[in-house]
């Protein structure tokens, strides 16, 4: 079973290959993903990397976490699931329907 890896802390000069790169150093990386921003286009300096196996990803946790690239630090761990973001707590909100 493959593992979802969280790396941040990325200069905005790093690039899918650079990670895919790197990280093939570890294990067989089955996908690379930068975030951008979904209004400007530009990196977020972070993205995801899917390691093979959970060995593998183990390992390029213990092996990249803390690694210089580009100037900056590297943040490796676990990428933890995805939240629910609409906000749904608290019953605000409303379908729309009037209390009067």
């Amino acid at each position: 079973m493959s593992m979802k890896l969280y790396v941040g802390n990325l200069s905005f000069q790093t690039t899918g290959e650079d990670l895919q790169g790197l990280f093939s150093q570890a294990g067989t990386v089955e996908s690379v993903s930068l975030v951008t921003d979904r209004d400007t286009g530009r990196p977020r300096g972070f993205g995801f990397v899917e390691m093979g196996s959970r060995a593998e990803g183990e390992a390029a946790i213990s092996k990249f976490n803390g690694t210089e690239i580009g100037g900056r630090s590297l943040t490796v761990n676990e990428a933890k699931p995805r939240e629910n973001r609409s906000g749904s707590g608290g019953g605000f909100g409303g379908g729309g329907r009037s209390r009067y």
